[in-house]
């Protein structure tokens, strides 16, 4: 087949100006026909430059004519791909952009092929739920590629708008907009950036562009979802930006299909991908800034990013910020009758069990909901009778989708899933109190309070914090080495807080609305490029406290300050330095004795994250070298993982940190034994993290060095958020402090931020903590504002910990009280009973206790609880046969109770004052 050359011309981008694609006409044009004539190049006579393929899929097998349709009306030359023949990176070796429209099924194999395909040049672009029912760890690997996922369809039809900032080369911004039933497309890294919005509330994100990646929130091609204009217009502005258009192609004439990408390969090329003139892609110089608690796993991409060796999968979601979303399961709405996709058995057994996970923790918020209203009359809030419509009509929805799986009406079934868990979401009992007695804190970040500016500014933030139920304020105070408020042991306050002291009207501002106030501090980490960005200094200054002491902070091996991180890195101070050692606990002390903070969160309580099979370690200070070189004789970097040595360094910086939280907390206990002293920590396997970063706060908690551990258990969703937070409810841990999981804000639906707080609630834990006050936004908090402002104050466990138990046990109360009295608590007489007279013993015991905490009280609290929790099982077997997972939640919330009387004995064992 002839194949016509058309003219290429050199382009600029409207952003920078800078050149983009990058043939001249005729010189350029002679040389490249040489580079081909001499076997440089590959020679297919489809050949395309920036060639286009399109992967052919059984999802997408039905839809092909109107996809093939519209992909020939761009003009633009495609070739197509067999998903049943692209298994390694060398079978997309012709093509430069792939496109996978609606391809929800990727193997493992594919998504490492896509991953190293990219890695050497290639750009995707990728349309529907592209992924959504792959393997679980596939779906993670495909997360961190694309940089964002397939959420949940909208309910109804939405309008679809361009950015004003958006990076694409706009011609007529008009024609990217149409209104249809499309998808929320979720970044999950923070390089991720919207390019286009629904305009429906929070206008959340369309189509999302990251890295390499653009992807379209819609299910493109299919009839009855868009028009081909609209899908034609959006696919060659999205080639366009990849510097693809009908312009620059060597398109090949009299074509009237879509030819196999590997139909005509003569030579295979030596390269993994052609040799082609790099495509200029302008990316935003906007600074990302890191903004967590250490560390953001999701939110910030830094040096922070634990990647253990053994895990893979989560090696992808902490690489890119992305985690599992079991509700972006299944497909859109809008499928035409022509546009039929199986359902694997695999598949539907994945969305029957997210489905009926949805439905039992929304069944048990809905039990809450209606035990706390008994009585309750004139609230125009409570709405309670349509949840539970909602939640019958999707126990019959699971049924028929069962149904219609067997008679193979796939459609259908997928069609009534998703309107099954849609209706779910928008009925979720959030119209009324669902708070326990518990810690509700929330971190305040630096970037928040740098923009408030004064009291008053802040002040209304802590009226937002107030009434959306909060009741423990974790505010940054010290960020690589800036301290907010004017101090006289930094040698900087913050350049963006002086004039003002936040940390002292923070104090003010939060104990006048009942809430407590903890000193968030950063330790170990002294420098952050992110943080430099923002104050205009040198990527790589070493920030106000090591830029003046170099020999206060650990390096490397080559002797490298920052770490090796995939974003802003950090720079840290040497554990093992006992003048790093005074100075951090000068302004640890400043903090104590000069402001009325309650408790003070220790954060960087580590090394820098290290990979040692790659000979990537941190803590080669001179004062490290020479105190292991003492004990040793032999100088730590001389030795690697291996050697006899290295659990013996290992095991050295780990006594580092250990050694510093028992003198701070011993400290700060001295100058106020009641300040709450708590961690931000990872939850993640002891013995890697050893090795990693350091970090044993399971012997901080068993030398009571601690009162609360915050795990940053952040999660996109419910489902992943299970899978992480088994850490906070270890039995094994010691019970001297609380333990609680952290919740991220950012990106997170409403519903799934109201989901995940209620599946805490129904696990054995006493509290949480929400990341972060920056993405409280105006919905969110008045849902927060309903489901957590009861009437009456509730105790902190941490400062009440045996009036706690008193009032969770008495909510525990309320619930079986409401089902016996709805006739709806299926147990027999008799157990119904034992039920009432243990449960009132136990409350007595538990009355006596919070009235007169005592050792003798205590021990006779303990019995009481032991004695109902090993007859508890018994009672309830009737009532599990049906509601197995209400059972657990009951069962949960007692060993809640007896890890709050755990933790209350150490507290009556260390307090002088309380009689034995």
């Amino acid at each position: 087949m002839c194949v016509v050359l058309r003219k290429i011309q050199w382009n600029k981008t409207k952003a920078s100006g800078k050149k983009a694609l990058i043939f001249s006409s005729k010189p350029l044009l002679k040389l490249l026909l040489s580079l081909i004539a001499s076997g440089f190049l590959i020679t297919p006579s489809h050949a395309l430059l920036g060639k286009v393929g399109v992967v052919k899929s059984p999802e997408n097998e039905n839809q092909w004519t109107s996809i093939r349709n519209r992909l020939l009306a761009t003009n633009i030359q495609f070739c197509l791909i067999e998903a049943e023949n692209w298994k390694t990176a060398e079978d997309l070796r012709n093509v430069r952009t792939l496109f996978l429209p609606n391809v929800a099924t990727i193997t493992g194999q594919q998504a490492q092929a896509l991953e190293t395909w990219v890695t050497g040049g290639g750009n995707l672009i990728v349309s529907g739920p592209t992924g959504n029912l792959s393997e679980s760890a596939v779906k993670d690997q495909l997360r961190a590629l694309f940089g964002a996922y397939w959420g949940f369809s909208n309910s109804n039809p939405s309008t679809i708008k361009v950015e004003q900032t958006s990076q694409l080369p706009l011609v007529n911004p008009d024609s990217l907009s149409d209104t249809l039933i499309g998808g929320v497309v979720i970044p999950s890294a923070i390089t991720a950036q919207p390019l286009a919005v629904w305009l429906t509330e929070n206008k959340p994100p369309a189509v999302i562009v990251h890295d390499r990646t653009i992807f379209l929130g819609w299910r493109w091609g299919v009839s009855g979802v868009t028009s081909a204009a609209f899908d034609v217009t959006w696919l060659k502005t999205v080639l366009n930006r990849y510097g693809i258009n009908e312009g620059n192609q060597l398109v090949a004439e009299n074509s009237v299909d879509i030819p196999p990408c590997n139909l005509v390969d003569v030579n295979p090329p030596q390269q993994p991908f052609p040799i082609l003139p790099p495509i200029y892609i302008p990316q935003s110089q906007e600074p990302q800034i890191e903004t967590g608690p250490d560390p953001s796993i999701e939110i910030e991409l830094s040096p922070d990013s634990y990647v253990p060796s053994s895990s893979p999968t989560l090696v992808s979601a902490l690489q890119s910020g992305s985690l599992r979303d079991r509700r972006s399961q299944g497909f859109n709405y809008g499928l035409d009758r022509n546009s039929v996709a199986v359902i694997s058995p695999q598949q539907a057994q994945t969305m029957t069990e997210e489905l009926s996970k949805l439905i039992v923790r929304f069944e048990s918020t809905l039990l809450a909901a209606q035990a706390y209203n008994q009585g309750i009359s004139d609230n125009p809030y409570v709405t309670l009778h349509q949840s539970q419509e909602a939640v019958n009509q999707a126990k019959l929805s699971l049924q028929n989708f069962q149904r219609l799986l067997n008679q193979r009406q796939y459609d259908q079934a997928r069609q009534l899933w998703l309107k099954a868990r849609r209706n779910l979401w928008d009925h979720y009992p959030t119209n009324t109190s669902l708070a326990q007695a518990e810690v509700r804190a929330m971190w305040l970040d630096r970037g928040t309070i740098v923009k408030t500016r004064s009291e008053a500014e802040l002040a209304v933030l802590f009226d937002r914090m107030a009434e959306a139920g909060i009741n423990t304020v974790f505010m940054e105070t010290i960020n690589a080495s800036y301290p907010i408020y004017p101090s006289r042991v930094a040698p900087e306050q913050n350049p963006l807080t002086k004039g003002w002291d936040p940390l002292k009207a923070a104090v003010k501002l939060a104990h006048e609305r009942n809430m407590e106030l903890h000193a968030w501090v950063w330790l170990f980490a002294a420098a952050n490029q992110g943080h430099n960005e923002v104050l205009e200094q040198p990527k790589d200054y070493l920030g106000p406290v090591l830029s003046r002491h170099p020999d206060w902070g650990i390096t490397d091996q080559d002797g490298n300050y920052f770490d090796k991180g995939p974003q802003f890195k950090k720079a840290f101070l040497d554990p093992a330095n006992p003048r790093v050692q005074k100075y951090l606990l000068s302004l640890l002390d400043e903090i104590a004795r000069n402001y009325d903070v309650d408790g003070i969160q220790f954060d960087y309580i580590r090394y820098p994250f290290q990979q040692p099979q790659n000979n990537q370690t941190f803590g080669y200070s001179k004062s490290s070298r020479y105190l292991f070189k003492e004990m040793t004789g032999v100088d730590p970097v001389e030795i690697t993982p291996g050697h006899p040595l290295w659990n013996q360094w290992t095991g050295f910086r780990i006594r580092q940190i250990d050694s510093f939280v028992a003198t701070a907390s011993t400290h700060l206990k001295q100058i106020n034994p009641e300040l709450i002293i708590s961690a931000s920590v990872f939850p993640i396997e002891r013995r890697d993290r050893l090795f990693r970063l350091q970090q044993n706060w399971e012997e901080w908690m068993e030398q009571e060095w601690v009162d609360m551990i915050v795990l940053m258990t952040y999660a996109l969703d419910t489902g992943n958020l299970e899978e992480r937070i088994k850490f906070a409810f270890d039995d094994s841990l010691p019970g001297s402090a609380l333990v609680i999981p952290g919740l991220r804000l950012l990106k997170v639906p409403d519903p799934v931020t109201i989901d995940q707080l209620q599946f805490v609630r129904n696990m054995p834990i006493s509290g949480f903590s929400l990341f972060a006050a920056e993405n409280l936004t105006p919905s969110l908090q008045r849902l927060l504002s309903r489901i957590q402002t009861p009437n009456n104050p509730q105790p902190l466990p941490y400062r009440q910990p045996f009036q706690t138990a008193l009032a969770r046990y008495q909510a525990l109360q309320q619930e079986w009280d409401f089902l016996a009295n709805k006739e709806q608590l299926k147990i027999d007489k008799n157990s119904l009973k034992k039920i009432d007279n243990q449960g009132k013993q136990l409350e007595k015991a538990l009355e006596q206790l919070a009235a007169g905490p005592s050792t003798n009280n205590l021990r006779i609290a303990q019995q009481s609880l032991r004695q109902f929790q090993r007859q508890f099982p018994n009672w309830m077997s009737n009532h599990k046969q049906v509601y197995s997972y209400q059972v657990q939640v009951w069962e949960n919330r007692l060993v809640t109770l007896d890890k709050l009387l755990v933790y209350g004995e150490s507290k009556i064992v260390n307090n002088p004052r309380i009689r034995p």
